[in-house]
């Protein structure tokens, strides 16, 4: 039997490495999570998680859903990217206030942001001790902890 994506997401666009992503693992990932997997977040998914650990705003991820030729909205790409924050397969930052990156690797660590590029990028995981956090006010409690560093090359 042909898998259903085969017509829905022209392969011969995607990198070789990519082709092999086991979509049945992908469709039982949310199927897990509660989610169906329909063929727009399937695609999506395999777009976000056949490469790794990444880092990428909706926008970044509609250009190349775009580009492999899966036909979904800006809207779609917005909406899969929480419904999948929501259920913790990705982590949400909030780099500044116009731009939100999605994390593939929703564990807790922390990123550098270079400036010039526009790019999140890991920290080692050695690279920052956090302490002394302040007591939460009463009726709440500390969720996690986000360090980002911003960087730019240095002016001569």
């Amino acid at each position: 039997m042909t898998d259903p994506l085969s017509s829905f997401i022209d392969h011969r666009s995607m990198p070789q490495y990519r082709r092999g992503c086991p979509l049945s693992e992908l469709r039982d990932k949310l199927r897990r999570v509660g989610l169906r997997p329909t063929r727009q977040r399937v695609s999506l998914g395999w777009l976000l998680f056949g490469k790794g650990n990444r880092h990428v705003t909706a926008e970044m991820l509609f250009d190349e859903a775009s580009s492999a030729r899966v036909p979904v909205s800006l809207a779609t790409v917005y909406n899969t990217l929480h419904q999948f924050t929501e259920v913790g397969l990705l982590r949400q930052l909030a780099v500044d206030g116009t731009k939100a990156y999605f994390d593939t690797n929703p564990t807790e660590h922390h990123h550098y942001f270079l400036e010039e590029e526009g790019e999140l990028v890991d920290m080692p995981e050695t690279g920052i001790t956090i302490a002394d956090l302040p007591v939460a006010p009463e009726g709440m409690e500390v969720a996690g902890v986000e360090v980002i560093v911003r960087l730019r090359k240095k002016s001569s």
